[in-house]
């Protein structure tokens, strides 16, 4: 039974990077189950740096992250720590579908590569996935048949295809028109109504910003930090910060002074 007290995610004093390029230093924040968390912050501050070393793509430089209470870091065997990755789903940026599958196969490649499930009980679920994300019907498609919020909706289904606790979404309405995005926001408050997903999701989109988050985590440009951290709409009138403030409210101020501020 799943403990509600344990944050679904925690970073602790985490720094992040490649090789000796130091990212983001002195990470620290819990996240908590059932909740949609979107990181965000100016270009290149390491938003989807930050998404890909939480669920394990990449080892940090230094500190810990714990899923659910296990660490994912200290893991004690690749075993373990691919156990404790069964926990994520991941939907990235383009999709990522593979071009050479429909989507039903697609959504259907985790289910054959993770479970024992026979064909019949594959298919049920991938049927179901697709319902859930509005694309019933849709299962014999080729990706490149389909406009870039259905693909953005199958990439959802495949990701949701295990049932995992938590949920990354990478800039997903990226690309798409305000009507498809706005759908989209409307189809993330849906997922975690139907299934208590915890969702973490990087995106610079003011307006699904202020539709899906409960909580946003700022990042600051130059390994800054985290510079702003609370609800969008008391960051967006009561941050200490000029360029939180600024980039919620979409007000431009001087560069240099910016820049500043964003490392503050």
């Amino acid at each position: 039974m799943e403990n509600n007290d344990i944050p679904a995610i925690e970073a602790r004093s985490l720094t992040i990077g490649y090789g000796k390029r130091v990212v983001q230093k002195d990470l620290s924040f819990a996240i908590r189950s059932g909740t949609i968390t979107c990181i965000l912050g100016g270009s290149g501050c390491g938003k989807s740096t930050l998404m890909k070393h939480l669920f394990g793509l990449y080892r940090p430089l230094s500190g810990d992250i714990l899923i659910q209470g296990e660490s994912i870091v200290s893991a004690s065997s690749e075993e373990d720590r691919h156990r404790i990755m069964r926990h994520f789903g991941v939907a990235y940026q383009n999709g990522a579908l593979f071009r050479s599958m429909s989507v039903a196969e697609n959504v259907a490649l985790p289910l054959r590569e993770f479970t024992k499930l026979k064909e019949p009980e594959i298919q049920a679920v991938v049927q179901k996935k697709l319902q859930q994300v509005g694309l019933d019907g849709f299962g014999s498609f080729m990706p490149s048949d389909l406009s870039g919020g259905m693909v953005k909706r199958a990439a959802f289904a495949r990701a949701m295809a295990l049932d995992p606790a938590i949920l990354f979404f990478d800039e997903p309405s990226a690309g798409l028109d305000p009507i498809s995005s706005a759908n989209l926001d409307r189809l993330i408050l849906d997922i975690r109504e139907q299934t208590g997903a915890t969702i973490m999701i990087v995106t610079h989109e003011l307006p699904s910003i202020f539709t899906v988050a409960d909580r946003i985590i700022m990042l600051g440009a130059g390994a800054g930090g985290i510079i702003g951290d609370g609800s969008p709409a008391d960051l967006k009138e009561h941050t200490d910060s000029d360029f939180v403030r600024s980039f919620l409210n979409r007000r431009t101020g001087d560069p240099a002074a910016d820049m500043d501020n964003a490392r503050s």
